[in-house]
């Protein structure tokens, strides 16, 4: 089986968020596994020089987009046992940041035009082409509309994944022939809400449509989460499916990061113990062993939940003996009122604005409970890390976190939840597990030890993307 995982970003060339963490693991689980897969993603000014020092020049070809053809430079890297192509164009991708600009749309519709294109010239013909997110989506699109019936190219299955439907690629009508290369007489094919719409053209062309988690596949049907795309996915149910992202359990493992205080695993805690003193003194926290230590590393947005921590902040620190340690930057309204609540209850409340990635670990090791009261939430990783390192997490059941996280009050679950996107569910929520903490080491030990044991690798992801892959195949 050959799989060609088309992705806008991915570990170790480039990152923004969770997309290349997916396409950075997935693939290489896969290969483990016997399936030949390969990723293509653009080549960015901001890859590093040390990995295209690696890479391997094979051709260039001429790639048309709408009108006129472009230059693209196909380059090839290895990674452990995946083979990455990356697209090469400095018109398009020389450039700061890798989302943004004013031509997005033409610089992907390069890029989607570009993987199909490639293929001949590189010699692979995949069983399946797995695109993901708006910035993708138009391969599924070009392949139904200009591939399907050519020779070389019949028989292709194309699987389109959902990583956040807030993000769909709407455009204007002006930019369909002239930027994308598609006749008005197809229009309808992307054409919703007045608007051009990629994600809404993927649902419609690719063989499958997925997404990050089970939960997250039912919950954008319901008009709450889908961004007014669930009259398109509920037309197309019969085709869509959820499966739950893993984490790398390698990257992640608190007996081998080098970004810890100190080592440890699920057979001997000692050191995490030793993590939660030295992050403590690191952020001019108290220096108290028994007061639970609450994380949260997270963008500072509404869709995290935020409200919910706003309006219960001072019942938590009245009302128990806790200590907050908040690791982000986002909205203004929200920088602030940490800010606030830093200066309202010092020694026991911090902030730390930005992203740190070694702060984060030692977060991640440091604390007891980790706070993710997530409006919405496809996959989320966060709360896998943080099992991964024995922070319990309390949750939110909504995708992802619904999926992964479950009560710990039938003494089996691995974490504390709570249903409705209200503040004193959450504080409830909250305060069992402070409860917990304060009123049986033991019985916490024990919750640990099944938290760091949970697995929520990319091997049973990879094993469910296999399934459905030989479905689609077979289909």
């Amino acid at each position: 089986m050959k799989v060609l995982f088309c992705a806008s970003e991915a570990l170790p060339f480039a990152a923004t968020g969770g997309l290349a963490d997916v396409a950075g693991s997935l693939p290489q689980a896969l290969r483990t596994r016997l399936i030949g897969c390969r990723v293509v993603m653009p080549l960015y000014e901001s890859v590093p020089q040390e990995l295209r020092e690696k890479m391997k020049f094979l051709t260039s070809i001429s790639v048309p987009v709408a009108w006129r053809r472009q230059y693209c430079g196909i380059f090839e890297a290895k990674v452990g046992n995946v083979i990455y192509y990356l697209i090469d164009n400095q018109y398009y991708f020389k450039r700061q940041g890798l989302y943004g600009h004013f031509d997005d749309a033409e610089r992907f519709a390069f890029f989607s035009r570009a993987v199909l294109e490639m293929l001949p010239y590189i010699e692979f013909k995949p069983d399946i082409i797995h695109a993901n997110d708006w910035q993708t989506a138009l391969v599924p699109i070009y392949y139904r509309l200009f591939y399907a019936n050519n020779d070389w190219y019949s028989g292709i299955k194309t699987l389109f994944t959902i990583h956040n439907i807030q993000y769909q690629g709407q455009y204007g009508f002006e930019i369909l022939e002239d930027v994308f290369g598609i006749p008005k007489s197809e229009g309808s094919l992307l054409e919703y809400n007045k608007c051009v719409n990629l994600m809404k053209g993927a649902i419609e062309s690719a063989n499958w449509v997925s997404t990050v988690s089970p939960t997250y596949a039912k919950e954008i049907l319901d008009p709450w989460f889908a961004h007014k795309l669930d009259p398109i996915l509920r037309e197309r149910a019969w085709k869509l499916s959820g499966i739950l992202n893993g984490i790398d359990t390698v990257g992640y493992d608190p007996a081998t990061d080098p970004n810890l205080y100190e080592h440890y695993d699920a057979e001997n805690m000692a050191g995490k113990a030793v993590n939660k003193a030295k992050l403590q003194e690191r952020l001019y926290l108290e220096a108290d062993p028994d007061a639970p230590l609450i994380g949260m590393v997270t963008r500072l947005v509404s869709h995290k939940g935020l409200d919910l921590v706003k309006g219960g902040v001072d019942n938590i620190m009245t009302y128990t003996n806790a200590q907050f340690a908040v690791l982000g930057s986002g909205d203004w309204e929200y920088e602030q009122f940490f800010k606030e609540m830093q200066a309202k209850y010092p020694g026991r409340f911090v902030l730390c604005l930005g992203f740190v990635p070694e702060l984060a670990r030692k977060i991640y090791a440091g604390s007891d409970i980790f706070l993710m009261p997530s409006k919405s939430e496809p996959c989320g990783l966060s709360q896998m890390v943080a099992l991964r390192y024995g922070s319990i997490p309390v949750v939110r059941e909504t995708g992802g976190l619904k999926d992964s996280i479950t009560d710990s009050g039938d003494g089996k679950g691995n974490g504390f939840t709570f249903q409705s996107y209200d503040t004193q569910d959450m504080l409830n929520s909250v305060h069992r597990a402070i409860y917990a903490y304060n009123e049986s080491k033991d019985g916490w030990k024990i919750l640990i030890k099944r938290a760091m044991e949970c697995d929520n690798s990319w091997g049973r992801s990879a094993n469910e993307y296999i399934r459905l892959y030989k479905q689609l195949i077979n289909s």
